[in-house]
């Protein structure tokens, strides 16, 4: 359509043949030699005066006199000069050739520009694989700032976005097609995260994994994650993965087929140098008259808390090591560090308990008086689900040395 109006500002009709008996060849049009006759002109201009009424000396009067005798004359054949089309037409057929360029446009490059919009960015610089999020408004807490939770569910849809875009992902959650074919599935053993500063909302934050080898059966995954802006660290974390078997539920051995799928994605390196290799309790808790104990009973699974595996996500068990805790902490501290020793998996039936012993005699290089926590997640019957050990550091205020985070009163 807007190509068809285009078409006819351009190339107006061709005018009917004059009945003058000469064929068309009028002095005043133009011949195929390209050479016109000024009498189109000069009738053109002569219509152009007569349209413009006259100011002074007989007032109107003079303008429609000029206007009768141009009616009484024969209308001067349409040449090319007079067939150009108005402005007005033109910039009309200009404006709808842009407007429906830009409509299909849209349609094509729909995807967002905006750093803030930018959703599941994905890159490779060797074997390092990155993603980029943004921080919604629904990730955010009463500290305005990301949950570990969040950062933590951030790292796992990155490791598994890692082993699709190798095109290593199976019909598993995060197995390979040799995992698939052996109804194997990898779970996490162990995991220590640093987090050194929290995301606000809209903030952009991109983040580096690799996988290395962890003796005979076994993988580890290492995090980074970065200010997209500013380039600052917000969080390092390791992690340890072996095998278990779909239906048996046991750990399984790493197979020679599985380790030559993933062995060329291996790269030799650490996010965290100096590791809490540290020893967990059995129990909290254990000594200590600075030490208060803290527990929270009756905890079940959800059915959203299950992932493809049919277990509890690792990411939960965070939620529930935490619900312990004194909401004291919460409110004067934020969390500097996690160590967690994943035991057994926990299933959708399952009634668990948390534990938390809380020792406040820890002062860290700074002078200010940290908080170190020893937590269990246990099943009813006594079995250990997960251990973890917890930092807390003091929450920084502003020039007005009050708390970052709002009190719920305030909105």
């Amino acid at each position: 359509m807007a190509a068809s109006v285009a078409s006819s500002a351009f190339f107006p009709a061709p005018a009917p043949a004059p009945k003058n008996g000469t064929g068309g060849s009028s002095k005043d049009s133009l011949d195929m030699r390209g050479v016109a006759g000024n009498a189109g002109v000069v009738r053109s201009s002569a219509r152009l005066r007569a349209t413009v009424p006259k100011v002074s000396g007989g007032g109107g009067k003079a303008a429609v006199t000029d206007g009768e005798d141009e009616a009484a004359r024969p209308s001067a054949p349409r040449t090319f000069y007079n067939q150009l089309p108005d402005w007005s037409v033109l910039l009309a057929a200009i404006t709808t050739i842009f407007l429906a360029a830009e409509r299909q446009w849209t349609l094509v490059d729909w995807k967002p520009k905006r750093p803030d919009m930018l959703i599941d960015t994905f890159g490779f610089s060797g074997q390092v694989f990155r993603q980029d999020f943004s921080i919604r408004s629904y990730e955010i807490g009463a500290d305005r700032t990301a949950s570990i939770e969040t950062l933590m569910n951030h790292l796992q849809e990155t490791a598994l976005n890692h082993v699709k875009s190798a095109g290593l992902l199976g019909d598993g959650f995060g197995s390979t097609p040799e995992m698939s074919k052996r109804n194997l599935f990898w779970v996490v053993s162990q995991m220590q995260v640093l987090v050194e500063q929290y995301p606000c909302w809209g903030d952009t934050v991109g983040i580096d994994t690799w996988v290395s080898g962890h003796g005979k059966n076994g993988m580890r995954r290492d995090w980074h994650l970065h200010d997209c802006n500013t380039g600052q660290t917000i969080l390092r974390a390791t992690s340890k993965w072996v095998m278990m078997h779909k239906h048996t539920r046991k750990l399984a051995r790493f197979p020679d087929e599985v380790r030559t799928e993933i062995a060329p994605y291996f790269f030799e390196r650490t996010a965290i140098a100096d590791e809490d290799r540290r020893k967990l309790p059995k129990l909290p808790g254990n000594g200590g008259a600075m030490a208060s104990k803290y527990v929270r009973t009756g905890l079940t699974p959800r059915w959203a808390d299950l992932d493809l595996n049919q277990h509890v996500n690792n990411v939960r068990y965070i939620g529930w090591i935490l619900e312990s805790a004194p909401i004291s902490i919460f409110e004067n501290h934020e969390l500097a560090s996690i160590v967690l020793d994943y035991k057994r998996e926990c299933g959708r039936d399952s009634v668990l308990q948390s534990h938390t012993t809380v020792f406040t005699d820890c002062i860290d290089g700074s002078g200010e008086t940290t908080l170190q926590c020893e937590h269990l997640l246990c099943l009813e019957s006594g079995h250990t689900i997960v251990k973890a050990r917890t930092m807390w550091r003091p929450k920084k205020t502003n020039a007005m040395g009050l708390l970052t985070p709002v009190s719920a009163s305030e909105f």
